[in-house]
């Protein structure tokens, strides 16, 4: 038997022209987004930047954000409680080569922007942890179902970035993540694509609105989502077999004002995240969501950052 952390993962990424942004939060799931301590797979991603158009920075713009968070996230994957969680940042730059949280985990991009580029490509290894049904469960029927173990999942990310569309400095980036879990949890595999665009509305202020989805594997929702006729006795939930398929669709906000009001000096920056994303195929089907929890899954975050 085995149930489910869903990726409502919020990923959010604003590697825009000029402005390096940074996503994270708890996955931090589509939970799409979450170093990030979180209870739900609803990871969340927090940004930040390190601001400017490109003829204003050097050909070293490097950066490194640190900062603390707090997420309102689902028990688990499916889950209608919720838990508050702590969520540290870290995300950055360093020459050439970007790394953007992926709560909780990392991405890399190894292909460098090119300064005044309409298009940029991204390339790099990915790897996160899934921590789904193992602590904080609130919902004593789903916790007699037992813990889960947590996922390592490592692959890559590619995709490619438009810039400048409707303003000097913004971009549409569109990306997938394909991961594969090696710690023998799930065993299976995540297929995360992303759609994002990003704009600065001022010169302390930006925005990045994300749609994002997971495409999991029969593995992966058998472990999370299925229930077994042991895990029925000891549950009272009728025994179900989960296979995989497209497991939600999310869409995420994402707003960062420097405290300063000038994005380029780096600083102190207030991030605001929030997100929904709604559970499909037996991912929804799974008593553990259509009789304990809710589809429909909701994240926030509020968090303070300082970009070097």
């Amino acid at each position: 038997m085995r149930l489910k952390h869903s990726n409502l993962g919020t990923r959010i990424r604003s590697k825009s022209a000029g402005i390096l942004p940074a996503v994270m939060i708890a996955s931090c799931t589509i939970a799409a987004g979450p170093a990030i301590a979180q209870s739900s797979s609803q990871q969340s991603q927090i940004a930040q930047p390190g601001v400017g158009p490109p003829s204003d920075r050097g050909a070293d713009d490097s950066r490194l954000t640190v900062g603390l968070g707090l997420a309102l996230s689902p028990s688990y994957d499916g889950s209608d409680d919720y838990n508050i969680s702590a969520l540290p940042v870290f995300l950055g730059k360093v020459k050439g080569i970007d790394f953007q949280p992926r709560g909780p985990g990392l991405a890399l991009d190894f292909i460098p922007d090119r300064r005044g580029a309409k298009i940029d490509f991204i390339l790099g290894p990915v790897g996160r942890a899934r921590f789904n049904r193992n602590d904080r469960i609130k919902d004593d029927v789903v916790a007699s179902l037992g813990e889960l173990d947590t996922a390592v999942e490592l692959g890559i990310v590619a995709g490619i970035k438009f810039n400048s569309l409707f303003r000097r400095i913004d971009s549409l980036t569109a990306q997938v993540d394909v991961r594969w879990d090696v710690a023998g949890a799930h065993d299976g595999r995540v297929i995360s694509p992303n759609l994002t665009y990003f704009t600065p509305l001022d010169q302390g202020t930006a925005i990045s609105v994300s749609l994002n989805a997971d495409h999991v594997d029969d593995s992966y929702n058998d472990y999370n989502f299925s229930i077994s006729p042991a895990g029925t006795v000891a549950s009272g939930l009728p025994t179900f077999s989960a296979t995989g398929g497209w497991n939600n669709v999310g869409i995420s906000a994402l707003t960062l004002i420097d405290l300063d009001g000038n994005a380029r000096n780096g600083g102190f920056s207030v991030i605001l995240l929030g997100s929904y994303s709604r559970l499909l195929g037996d991912a929804k089907r799974s008593p553990v969501t259509s009789i304990r929890g809710d589809a429909n899954q909701w994240f926030g975050a509020l968090g303070l950052g300082y970009t070097f």
